[in-house]
């Protein structure tokens, strides 16, 4: 299964196309602790910008965006030159870990007032008045 899942699917990871771009193209650059695997092309033909190689993420599982880490998505958009396996990234004491959307999951928040809490919320404080047209 997980080769039909290969040939015919983009969002379960990487297809066949792409393991044949990252076989002529492309290097391994290094991985996440997500599990996600990061590349670069060997030259820049291929490339929008010359003088820039183009870099890619093969996702770990469902492809979502939002699941590369701060580190890495800064050496994707070009913000960093070196790869974090060479250059670590320095986190600061006030930065919060990373987390991915978790919208649409059980760990979504769902704040007092949400339909799936019960849909009660607290009544309006009578600061409000509703706009009425002259």
């Amino acid at each position: 299964m997980s080769v039909l899942k290969t040939i015919f699917t983009w969002w379960n990871g990487a297809t066949t196309g792409i393991y044949f771009t990252i076989a002529r193209s492309g290097r391994f650059v290094g991985a996440d602790e997500l599990g996600n695997r990061y590349f670069e092309a060997r030259n820049d033909l291929d490339s929008y910008d010359r003088g820039r190689k183009r870099r890619w993420v093969i996702y770990k599982g469902y492809a979502d965006a939002s699941k590369v880490t701060p580190d890495w998505h800064g050496w994707l958009r070009y913000t960093f030159d070196e790869p974090p396996t060479v250059e670590p990234f320095v986190i600061k004491s006030w930065e919060k870990g990373h987390l991915p959307n978790l919208t649409g999951t059980i760990h979504a928040r769902r704040p007092q007032g949400a339909i799936s809490q019960g849909g009660d919320r607290q009544a309006a404080t009578g600061d409000y008045e509703a706009w009425k047209p002259e």
